[in-house]
């Protein structure tokens, strides 16, 4: 079998992992989601379905890059978006799938 010869950009295998890390977290939403029986709204199912083609085609599913780093396969909102909806299929309460910042983990 052949190979491809390795690429001479030492970021190339950063962002085909990011790519793969960002498709599988969109294929584990979903796959939660209807475990779990959990009715996803049209837009979320949508927008779950664009990421991922967008995705796929290009690489990375935002185009202007100070939306995101530059190694990333999603930007910020998107992977925000995309732990409310997974927080939403595990059934946590609303508000519990994204930490915020300055908030304490401890309960006391």
């Amino acid at each position: 079998m052949k190979r491809k010869p390795p690429s001479n950009n030492p970021f190339e295998a950063q962002r085909k992992a990011a790519q793969r890390a960002a498709l599988n977290a969109l294929r584990r939403a979903r796959r939660t989601a209807d475990k779990a029986g959990v009715a996803l709204s049209e837009w979320e199912g949508e927008f779950l379905e664009s990421v991922s083609d967008r995705v796929r085609s290009h690489g990375r599913a935002f185009g202007d890059p100070e939306k995101g780093a530059p190694g990333q396969a999603l930007s910020t909102l998107q992977g925000r978006k995309l732990k409310e909806i997974t927080a939403k299929a595990k059934g946590a309460p609303k508000g519990e799938g994204v930490p915020r910042w300055g908030r304490s983990r401890r309960s006391d």
